[in-house]
């Protein structure tokens, strides 16, 4: 039978607690294209249908390391997601507002 996972937890410690939950926060925090979508709880066929493309495109599209900001976008959007675009600087945080709604600049 397997072992629940709150019994070891109650044995943790609490700076041991404090760390796997720090841990845990940067794991969700950053994540790829393709656990983002798992964790969403959507497939690949899934997702290329709400995207109007073949499921291979989808699996293509997590694998890159360079993608456009509109095709990322898309992409986010699918999943009911909103992608921002931010700059980190030592002295601040700045939203780049130019990719706010690309759609409006094709018009």
């Amino acid at each position: 039978m397997a072992n629940k996972f709150a019994v070891p937890r109650q044995q943790m410690s609490p700076q041991s607690l404090t760390r796997a939950e720090a841990k845990a926060r940067r794991m969700l925090d950053e994540m790829p294209l393709n656990e983002l979508r798992q964790a969403r709880g959507l497939s690949q066929k899934m997702l290329a249908d709400v995207l109007h493309v073949q499921q291979p495109s989808i699996a293509k599209m997590e694998r890159r390391t360079d993608i456009y900001i509109s095709t990322l976008r898309s992409h986010i959007e699918a999943m009911a997601g909103q992608l921002e675009v931010v700059a980190r600087f030592p002295d601040g945080v700045v939203r780049i507002s130019n990719f706010a709604d690309l759609s409006d600049s094709s018009a």
